[in-house]
């Protein structure tokens, strides 16, 4: 009788295991620089469709359980189902128009996610900027320059 191993002692094909931290959500990983990104394979070709770049895991998941639903349908394993919202009839889609569905969701989600924590990243149109053509005020009260 063959044993065969279990999943614990297997190891993957690129010899080393992931952790939940580095891929917390499936279809999704995270760049040197800290974005995230999502990609999803077409059903039945070697091609990916590219979902986008991300500040947080959770948009990135979301576009990508945005495409796996127009690809694969409601019965389809998701990051979050009970998240799932689709707008429109469930047709066969281009892989631009499936992109552009995640990416519409991922984006939405960056922007709700960053709004809710207070992101010290400033928008540059709502920092005051210094005009350039006016001379310098003084620092010191009584009018020198230090």
């Amino acid at each position: 009788m063959i044993q065969r191993k279990t999943n614990e002692s297997c190891s993957c094909s690129s010899g080393k295991r992931k952790n939940n931290k580095e891929r917390p959500y499936k279809g999704i990983r995270m760049r040197k620089w800290g974005k995230w990104v999502a990609e999803i394979r077409e059903p039945n070709k070697r091609s990916r469709i590219w979902l986008g770049s991300y500040s947080t895991p959770v948009a990135a998941a979301r576009a990508y359980d945005t495409a796996m639903f127009y690809l694969r349908g409601p019965s389809a394993r998701f990051n979050f189902p009970e998240l799932l919202a689709v707008d429109g009839p469930l047709d066969e889609m281009s892989a631009s128009v499936i992109r552009e569905k995640a990416i519409e969701v991922g984006v939405r989600v960056d922007a709700e996610r960053s709004y809710v924590s207070g992101s010290q990243v400033e928008s540059c149109w709502l920092q005051e900027k210094p005009d350039l053509n006016k001379n310098p005020e003084p620092e010191d009260p009584d009018g020198e320059f230090r």
